[in-house]
């Protein structure tokens, strides 16, 4: 296998997976000059997605911007979550001195 990066279609993509699949993993992983590793990634992908899954993402930029939004997400839930806490605490502590008010008058 040489270092050379190599793109495959999605037409490709497929074709090898169904040679390799009728001559097995290693005769046919060696035929067409790709890893094991690379096949079952690709077998994986187009069980669960079909041919829509063996399209290339070369999203990464957008992953990272995507877990920083969901990460900050996070944290503004739990600040959320803190503040309905602080006000439910908020609105019992006031409820018990309207209470103690009351009984004081009487």
């Amino acid at each position: 296998m040489s270092n050379l990066k190599r793109s495959w279609s999605i037409k490709e993509k497929v074709t090898i997976l169904d040679d390799i699949k009728s001559i097995g993993v290693v005769e046919g992983c060696r035929k067409h000059g790709i890893y094991a590793t690379t096949y079952y990634d690709w077998k994986k992908k187009y069980e669960e997605k079909g041919a829509d899954g063996l399209v290339p993402h070369y999203g990464r930029k957008e992953a990272g911007e995507f877990k920083k939004i969901l990460k900050e997400n996070e944290r503004l839930k739990v600040l959320l979550a803190e503040k309905d806490l602080a006000l439910s605490i908020q609105s019992e502590l006031l409820k018990k001195k309207i209470a103690q008010w009351k009984s004081a008058k009487k």
